[in-house]
């Protein structure tokens, strides 16, 4: 008899009834979300391929180690469950790999009916900040090609498959900062708004061959505190806490890390340690300049068209200001520094409780909502946005209409060809054909 391992998280999940298993595909089955719901789904008798980030000898990944000790306690505990379950190595950031995953599914499963994009990572800093070298800018394109890019590929990769049997679901998992610009949070926070109009645009698509989408948009902890942070130098002192009261992300998060037993100051630096079963930080290697007026920063680069890394050396120039108590901070000091947030795994669980519900509510549901918004938190925060967006809609319509040219206005030209290709200026531009329709009476 099958022994049944004890559900993670608190609450039940509420599986929408369907007439046999389900093959999901987890595009960061080796986070701790992504353990959490391969374990709910394994307990309903589902079918899960999971994707693993490809080991790194230059890069130590804590996930790695849970997964690890995930497969161990199906291995002891239940084999069975372990049968329906494939962990195959992803890189989200190249097609080719996406292709390959997803044909094994098909090859081992013989289906695909759900896929959960649920890969992400964070970048944090100001807008100026992150354009200070060619390091900062490579973050951002990084922070791209694994929000946006790669969600993308692995999305085109599964349709084929779903357009031939007529049937599947795309569950994305966002955040509301699909909704919310955050000061110091603007690459996560563009990768998202991208994603999101992207699904928009997909969802009109697929629509005719049954395949529903649905944009999960989860609290802003979800996507950062399980998942890597990477944090650019504070190199501005225009940006400073002191002298700019815009509430930079760095801020919130320095207050929330500090207060954890598990991150010694100093962020991501050698010689930083995390309790066993938490996140721990990415080591890197830095030097800083006698002067204090540059620092040199070795890291690895992650290449989005390769799964290794390569080092690379950039100088950033400092503006005047040294905080020494800010540079002890995890995410203020004068280095490129990444870490994964290390949460004990009761704090995690709670944190994901609500999210992995909603994904095992919703997941393969026949008629699912295009958007869910996950928490009342966040249900407030975007209907206060919806508000003040409304509000300028108004503004914006009242002041295009004062200076747009009325149809009664416009003096035909001679031989009714009309003036302008268009029949506004300045304003709500309307297409010649609408405005000679509009004179001819329709």
């Amino acid at each position: 008899m099958t022994e049944h391992l004890p559900p993670s998280g608190s609450g039940q999940s509420h599986f929408p009834t369907h007439d046999a298993p389900r093959v999901w595909i987890l595009s960061g089955g080796d986070s701790m979300l992504g353990i959490a719901l391969t374990r709910r789904l394994l307990a309903h008798g589902d079918y899960v391929l999971s994707g693993v980030t490809p080991s790194n000898p230059e890069r130590e990944d804590p996930r790695t180690a849970a997964f690890e000790g995930f497969i161990s306690e199906l291995a002891l505990v239940s084999p069975e469950w372990l049968e329906r379950l494939r962990p195959r190595p992803l890189d989200i950031r190249m097609m080719s790999n996406c292709q390959s995953i997803v044909a094994d599914a098909i090859n081992y499963f013989g289906r695909v009916d759900i896929l959960v994009c649920c890969s992400s990572q964070a970048i944090v800093g100001a807008v100026e900040e992150l354009a200070a070298s060619e390091r900062t800018l490579m973050l951002i394109r990084d922070q791209f090609e694994t929000n946006f890019f790669g969600p993308v590929n692995i999305m085109k990769a599964c349709l084929p498959q779903m357009r031939k049997q007529k049937s599947g679901h795309i569950m994305v998992l966002s955040a509301i900062t699909g909704h919310l610009g955050t000061p110091g949070l603007s690459a996560h926070c563009s990768a998202t708004w991208a994603l999101e109009g992207f699904c928009d645009s997909l969802a009109y698509e697929v629509a005719p061959f049954n395949i529903r989408t649905t944009i999960l948009q989860a609290t802003i902890e979800i996507g950062i505190l399980t998942n890597l942070i990477t944090s650019v130098p504070p190199i501005l002192s225009a940006y400073s806490p002191n002298t700019n009261h815009a509430p930079l992300f760095r801020g919130i998060l320095n207050g929330l890390l500090m207060r954890l037993p598990n991150l010694r100051p100093g962020g991501g630096g050698p010689g930083t340690t995390a309790a066993a079963g938490s996140y721990s930080p990415e080591t890197t290697t830095s030097t800083v300049s006698p002067t204090a007026s540059s620092t040199t920063t070795t890291t690895t680069i992650p290449s989005p068209e390769r799964t290794r890394h390569t080092h690379h050396t950039h100088t950033h120039t400092h503006d005047s200001h040294d905080d020494s108590h800010a540079s002890n901070l995890p995410l203020s000091a004068p280095t490129i520094v990444s870490l994964y947030p290390p949460l004990s795994p009761a704090h995690l669980e709670v944190l994901i409780a609500e999210t992995i519900h909603a994904l095992t509510s919703i997941g393969g549901h026949e008629n699912p909502p295009a958007r869910h918004i996950i928490g009342s938190e966040g249900v407030a925060s975007v209907k206060e946005k919806l508000k003040t967006v409304s509000e300028e809609l108004e503004d914006f319509i009242q002041c295009s209409c004062a200076v747009d040219i009325s149809v009664e206005g416009v003096t035909p030209a001679a031989g009714g060809g009309g003036g302008s290709a268009f029949g506004s200026v300045g304003g709500m531009i309307r297409p010649a054909s609408e405005e000679m329709a509009a004179r001819a009476g329709f």
